[in-house]
C-alpha cells in the first residue's frame, strides 16, 4: 500500500532537498573560504534552498502543468548547486570527501527530480486523452 501524498512535505524529493540545503547552509557558515566570499556564499545558499522552494511552490498550485514547470526549475537549481560545489572543489577550498559527498547527494536529487518529472508528464498526458465511452 502506498502512502497518499497530501502535502509537499510528504514528497521524498522535498525532504531530500531540505536535508541537502541544511548541509549547504552549515557548510557556508563553517567553511572559512565560503563564509568570507559573500557572493559565493549567498549564491550557494540560494541555489540550495531554491530546490525545495520550487518543489513546494509547484505542489501548492495543485495542478500538474504548474507542478511540472516548478519541478523543472527545481532540477535546474539542483544543477546550479552542483556546479557551485564542483567550482569550490576545483578551487581546492573544500575537503575532497565533503565536496564529493555533497556532489553525490545533489546528483542523486537531480535524478530523483527527473524521475518525478517523468511521472508528472505521464499523468498530464493521461489527463489529456479523451475519455472513451463504453457502448
Amino acid at each position: 500500500m502506498t502512502n497518499k501524498i497530501i502535502s509537499f512535505e510528504d514528497l521524498v524529493v522535498w525532504q531530500k532537498a531540505q536535508e541537502l540545503a541544511v548541509k549547504i547552509y552549515h557548510l557556508a557558515e563553517l567553511n572559512k573560504f565560503i563564509k568570507n566570499d559573500f557572493t559565493l556564499k549567498d549564491q550557494l545558499k540560494r541555489s540550495a534552498i531554491s530546490i525545495s522552494d520550487n518543489i513546494a511552490e509547484g505542489f501548492e498550485y495543485n495542478n500538474n502543468p504548474d507542478f511540472y514547470r516548478f519541478l523543472r526549475i527545481a532540477k535546474g537549481s539542483c544543477g546550479e548547486l552542483r556546479n557551485k560545489i564542483l567550482f569550490i572543489k576545483r578551487l581546492k577550498n573544500i575537503e575532497e570527501t565533503i565536496g564529493n559527498e555533497l556532489n553525490k547527494e545533489a546528483t542523486m536529487l537531480g535524478r530523483q527530480l527527473g524521475e518525478l518529472l517523468k511521472k508528472v508528464k505521464l499523468k498530464m498526458a493521461s489527463e489529456k486523452k479523451p475519455k472513451t465511452r463504453n457502448p
